[in-house]
């Protein structure tokens, strides 16, 4: 699990926010080969965990092998991957809600993982989502008073009507994902944690979570953002961790690695639109 850094040793001038050191995580996905009950299967789990897996069928899925990184205050670091590389699975690990099966995780501060430390009700409106999510991330009644308009408004969610009134279960999965962000991104966080957010709405939605992540990083934030679209990892950090089945690969500058992805994938990267001729 994730341990707190000493500070005595951050007396440096680049202060390490995240230590991953030789992370492996493991899944144990339940089989049925043994045609066992389940109450049995549990039974002999407890007394002899080894005979058990094997008799019930377990296998052992190894999301993340032996990943080392540092990382540091100010940074914004894009981890890239393709579909099951384990980079959701190492921000849950980083965060604190998955444990290592070997290695170890040290934090300085409290990572936050976008979606979960803001604990989003489908049956509540979004305004009581507002509250609560920024009382789960440590805000005080008064703090989330002060910012709730600017959070419905930099999520755009009542441009075409009401909707934070209404209960988080009308809302599209785009809708969530974006108040989701607007309320994690209206505090500012020693480790935040993103998963795709970028991906939902607009342009300018992204435009204005890109900017929002630079100024996280401003007051010595560290953002993690995992990401399939390589140009808002182009916009957003500076540096790239690309995890391939389980394995970090590649770490560096985002123009490097992202040029190496690119190569690996076959994708090829996006070419600014050409500007519209000035009228003579």
């Amino acid at each position: 699990m994730a341990e707190n850094l000493d500070n005595t040793a951050l007396a440096t001038e680049q202060v390490p926010t995240v230590i991953a050191d030789a992370v492996d995580i493991v899944y144990r996905v339940n089989g049925t080969s043994s045609g066992r009950g389940s109450a049995t299967a549990a039974l002999n789990r407890i007394l002899r965990r080894k005979q058990a897996e094997k008799a019930a069928g377990v296998r052992k899925v190894h999301a993340v092998k032996k990943v080392s990184f540092v990382a540091y205050k100010g940074e914004a670091i894009g981890l890239i991957g393709t579909n099951g590389s384990g980079k959701s699975t190492l921000l849950k690990a980083v965060a604190g809600l998955l444990p290592v099966e070997n290695g170890r995780i040290y934090t300085d501060g409290q990572p936050s993982l976008l979606g979960v430390n803001a604990a989003l009700m489908n049956d509540l409106t979004g305004e009581r989502n507002v509250h609560l999510g920024g009382l789960a991330m440590g805000m005080s009644r008064e703090q989330v008073r002060e910012r709730y308009q600017e959070i419905v408004d930099f999520s755009g969610i009542n441009e075409k009507g009401d909707f934070i009134t209404l209960p988080m279960r009308t809302y599209s999965s785009g809708m969530a994902a974006r108040l989701r962000f607007s309320i994690a991104a209206a505090k500012d966080h020693d480790v935040l944690l993103i998963d795709e957010a970028l991906a939902t709405g607009d342009r300018s939605f992204q435009k204005r979570s890109e900017a929002r992540i630079r100024e996280l990083r401003k007051h010595a934030g560290t953002v993690f953002l995992v990401s399939h679209n390589n140009k808002s990892i182009r916009d957003t950090c500076d540096r790239v961790l690309w995890l391939e089945r389980g394995e970090l690969r590649m770490d560096g500058p985002t123009d490097e690695v992202l040029k190496e992805y690119e190569a690996f994938t076959g994708d090829k990267p996006a070419k600014p639109k050409p500007k519209a001729p000035v009228p003579a």
